[in-house]
């Protein structure tokens, strides 16, 4: 904690030795002359609004003289100013956009104004949570929209927002979001101090950067340890229901604590639709997710026993089973299908969907045509392809992939024993994915047993007036 001299001038010269404005072009400064008294400034362009730091200027110029650093404030035509007296804490406070304020007549302290607007994208909708009705926004890279998005849909004085800075390099703003009353409170102090305590180099790459602080273990478990959203709508029902939220600066996604596996089950468009159809659609969601990790392996396994299959499976049987091995057809199938998500990801907008299609299409019509893989081994790896996109967390699919490799190479080596075993590691890795559940499981509320949550979990049920 560095405070500030008791001399102006030597303020004014450790925040231009801390800030280098002569080798930064964007950092400025300006000196006004107000009265016989001085004033600098010290702001990033690109962060203040010129218009309103105009005013302020041309609002001290019209001072007979500027004063104290409380009269200022007190006559100050802005709503967020403070007055500061930690160095460090006006450094960090320019860097992030806001205008310090320098006076001869307050040398130990400093006027901090937040006259900022950061660069930003429209609210949206997000790409990878579309519904067919409802609403169309989504959250941006910038904290203060987002908390406003969220604040617009509940209009609660229970809403809180704590703050947090986490120190490094970026200093990035992060804020714990929860409804006083609702969410529990001795979950909500566990997180707070687990993200005070933090100490990470920076948080650059956002809200990854912060999860992957928060659990620093199980790393080798493939299952997605925090749920995110980009979509307001889907927050705030969450906000309702107890959960907590997880702000981070610069990213669209907000992460949502604590975090089951079953919660992937639910998404937005279940909730726009009337529970009838809601329930339909999470029912199938849940089938194909579960259907898509054993379709391969029970597939495989049909083949190597295909001497004791019923006569009405021999379909399962292909006639020509192709030049490789089914196994490594199978392997090889699921290395292309990820070549051509990287490829489609990295090919630009106006191509990526024909390139998709018709490099798929090319790519299995040439392997058939030659003779490398069978027919059978295309349409299921279709399948499976297609069933990932079943629900939109794509660390969740891969997840799945993980574990329906797992346990077709388990089923290839070991037979029906590892077909068995592999079903058995797969429960054995949701159950210990873990996160940041204080005390409740990953596979609440099935372990430990919640009868009433594991049936809204799996039913869209009717909305209900509550108060709580």
């Amino acid at each position: 904690m560095q405070i500030f001299y008791e001399s102006y001038a030597a303020n004014v010269q450790a925040m231009e030795k801390a800030l280098r404005p002569k080798e930064n072009f964007d950092i400025l400064t300006r000196t006004l002359t107000v009265g016989d008294e001085e004033l600098t400034f010290f702001f990033i362009d690109g962060f203040a609004k010129d218009a309103q730091l105009g005013k302020l200027m041309m609002h001290f110029l019209s001072l007979p003289h500027a004063g104290s650093a409380e009269n200022l404030v007190r006559n100050l035509p802005q709503i967020e100013v403070d007055i500061c007296e930690d160095m460090d804490v006006a450094l960090t406070a320019v860097l992030s956009g806001q205008t310090a304020i320098l006076g001869t007549n307050f040398s130990h302290k400093c006027i901090l104004v937040d006259l900022r607007t950061y660069p930003t994208r429209g609210v949206s909708e997000p790409e990878g949570d579309k519904v067919m009705q409802g609403a169309r926004d989504g959250f941006t890279e910038t904290l203060v929209v987002n908390t406003a998005l969220l604040r617009r849909r509940i209009r609660d004085t229970r809403l809180t927002m704590e703050y947090h800075n986490l120190g490094g390099v970026s200093k990035t703003d992060v804020v714990i979001c929860y409804l006083k009353g609702v969410a529990d409170e001795s979950f909500v102090m566990t997180l707070s101090q687990r993200i005070s305590a933090l100490r990470p180099k920076s948080l650059t790459m956002g809200f990854q950067s912060l999860a992957e602080s928060l659990i620093r273990t199980r790393w080798y478990n493939p299952f997605p340890k925090i749920r995110t959203t980009e979509r307001p709508d889907t927050a705030a029902a969450q906000i309702a229901e107890g959960s907590v939220l997880v702000f981070c600066d610069t990213s669209p996604q907000v992460m949502i604590l604590p975090t089951s596996l079953f919660d992937y089950l639910q998404q937005t468009d279940d909730y726009y639709y009337p529970p009838l159809t809601g329930t339909y659609l999470r029912v199938v969601r849940t089938l194909i997710l579960l259907l898509s990790v054993v379709a391969t392996p029970l597939w495989y396994l049909s083949l190597k026993y295909a001497a004791i299959l019923p006569p009405w499976l021999g379909f399962l049987i292909p006639k020509e089973p192709g030049a490789l091995p089914i196994i490594l057809q199978l392997f090889l199938a699921e290395l292309a299908i990820d070549g051509l998500k990287i490829a489609s990801m990295n090919t630009p907008d106006m191509l990526s969907n024909s390139l998709s299609v018709v490099g798929a299409l090319i790519l299995s019509d040439f392997a058939i045509t030659v003779g490398w893989f069978c027919v059978d081994v295309i349409l299921y790896m279709a399948f499976v392809a297609i069933a990932n996109f079943a629900q939109q967390n794509h660390e969740l699919g891969y997840a799945f992939k993980f574990m329906r490799m797992l346990i077709l190479a388990l089923s290839a080596l070991l037979g029906i024993w590892g077909f068995g075993l592999g079903l058995v590691l797969f429960c054995i890795f949701a159950a210990t994915a873990g996160g940041i559940g204080h005390g409740r499981g990953y596979l609440y509320p099935l372990i430990p047993w919640n009868g009433t949550a594991m049936r809204r979990l799996l039913f869209r049920t009717r909305k209900k007036d509550f108060d709580n």
